[in-house]
């Protein structure tokens, strides 16, 4: 299993949720699709028609298969983890081939996309693994063409599950996103789903 050092600790992890591999892997991306609760979510990232939309950390593919149900053009992912693409591919083959769904290997901090390519970047529930907090706001706001909407969530909300109470950001950790996001970003805004804490930005 791959070691990370996420900016939130300071310290290598080996958590199967930060990469996942081998079987531990396979079964850290199913329990992302049983918890993580995204619906709430496509209210505030607002898909347009003919829109492309990243996500950057794409998982087991949760959120893939909501926003494949909106009217974007084209929605892309990148994630570090080949099992992750493999499983998050798997239900959109026939998108896939057509061009539509386009999912990667690579990171936050290294999309491999083109500057100003798409209309909408969001970031769910991995933004406090990430090694580098600024260098992934900077590629974001790089992919992010001007009047984009950038949205980055992690687990927090108005009812969190008993699991993801723990995962909650400490309030500095918290603030320190913010921060960063109002340094590259305009109209920063907290939200606060059933089980998420979302930041929105306008590039």
């Amino acid at each position: 299993m791959e070691s990370t050092t996420p900016w939130t600790l300071g310290k290598p992890t080996r958590s199967p949720f930060a990469v996942p591999s081998g079987l531990s892997g396979r079964l850290a991306g199913r329990i992302m699709l049983w918890t993580n609760r995204q619906q709430e979510l496509l209210g505030l990232l607002d898909v347009r028609e003919g829109e492309q939309v990243l996500e950057v950390g794409y998982g087991p593919g949760g959120l893939i298969r909501l926003l494949r149900r909106t009217p974007a053009r084209r929605i892309c992912g990148v994630d570090p983890s080949p099992q992750m693409r493999d499983l998050a591919a798997r239900p959109h083959r026939a998108e896939i081939a057509a061009g539509r769904i386009d999912l990667r290997l690579g990171t936050a901090e290294r999309t491999g996309f083109a500057d100003a390519e798409f209309d909408c970047v969001v970031s769910v529930n991995n933004v406090a693994i990430w090694p580098d907090l600024r260098a992934g706001l900077d590629e974001m706001h790089r992919v992010t063409r001007a009047g984009g909407r950038v949205l980055i969530a992690w687990h927090g909300g108005t009812r969190p599950s008993r699991i993801a109470r723990g995962l909650v950001l400490p309030p500095d950790r918290a603030a320190r996103i913010e921060q960063e996001l109002r340094g590259l970003f305009s109209a920063v805004t907290r939200h606060e789903t059933t089980t998420l804490t979302v930041w929105s930005a306008v590039r």
